[in-house]
């Protein structure tokens, strides 16, 4: 795009944009997180190897740095973190107790699950949300969405890149997906989590945890709720309804503030984007969601 040629992984003007820079981002990422826990190996595999029991929350930080790294930072910081995450990848296993068999955590099925379950989540929470995203701009995110896959090693080819392909991905997978005590015990801490040390200074609020737990899980499709069966089912009106509510009090919340719930090292890459396309003629006064309005980029004629 004219003017962010090389500034940022994918420019303001694209799709992804206009998703990732909702704050309803967060409702979406834990939902995709359930979303991921309905199939057993990479359930297994999330289990095995990390501290998910204790931090969940960890787990959705880590995530919102790689989604912020391939959208916002630079094209080297988006290769880097891509170059990392694969490596971590290429080392771990996973074994199954239903066949005996150990598995490599990088192998491409589990990989398209986990992008595929991310990606749809947050493309169909934000819509749900209320932001005006069109079947084409719909597409267009999930097609910009094959080169995030890139990044933790899978082929541009063979990644769903429309709203049609991944409802046909979603469709196959069904029959292979079910509910592990490990999925159950995942959807229990989501919903009521440990507050880790880094967002200690929130614990006042946690008793407000388990509504925004309990909407995450709402959103979730409906045979993915019948599946867990974990909450009884409200009528979904209600759910829209809270998911635009949640939405309007989020996107209120000034940038610094809502910044401080990521690592220190996501804030600074998002500096360092924001001072690169404030020189670029980029207006940044309103933060990279005012950036979507196109009075806001380069060129653009004096209101």
């Amino acid at each position: 795009m004219p003017g962010s040629q090389g500034l940022t992984a994918q420019p303001p003007e694209s799709a992804t944009w206009l998703v990732h820079t909702d704050r309803t981002m967060w409702v979406a990422g834990v939902r995709g997180l359930m979303l991921q826990a309905l199939h057993p190996l990479a359930m297994r595999g999330v289990w095995q190897n990390s501290n998910f029991q204790e931090d969940p929350f960890g787990r959705l930080r880590r995530t919102a740095d790689f989604v912020s790294r391939v959208t916002y930072g630079s094209p080297e910081e988006a290769d880097e973190i891509g170059r990392r995450v694969r490596s971590i990848h290429r080392a771990l296993r996973v074994h199954d107790p239903e066949t005996g068999r150990t598995h490599r955590v990088d192998e491409p099925e589990l990989l398209l699950w986990v992008h595929c379950a991310e990606v749809v989540s947050y493309l169909e929470v934000v819509r749900r949300a209320g932001v005006a995203i069109g079947d084409r701009e719909a597409d267009r995110y999930l097609s910009e969405q094959r080169r995030s896959a890139t990044y933790v090693g899978l082929h541009e080819e063979d990644v769903p890149g429309s709203v049609r392909e991944m409802e046909a991905y979603f469709d196959g997978m069904r029959p292979r997906l079910k509910v592990i005590p490990e999925s159950a015990a995942a959807v229990r801490f989501l919903l009521w989590p440990r507050m880790p040390a880094a967002v200690r200074y929130l614990a006042p609020a946690k008793p407000a945890y388990f509504p925004f737990g309990a909407l995450c899980y709402y959103t979730l499709p409906d045979w993915a709720r019948r599946m867990y069966g974990v909450l009884p089912e409200v009528p979904q009106a209600t759910v829209t309804a809270a998911l635009r509510a949640f939405r309007l009090t989020v996107n209120s919340i000034p940038d610094a503030l809502h910044q401080r719930v990521l690592d220190s090292g996501t804030r600074a890459m998002m500096r360092g984007s924001r001072d690169r396309l404030a020189a670029a003629g980029y207006d940044v006064r309103r933060g990279f969601r005012g950036l979507l309005d196109p009075r806001r980029r380069p060129g653009a004629i004096p209101a």
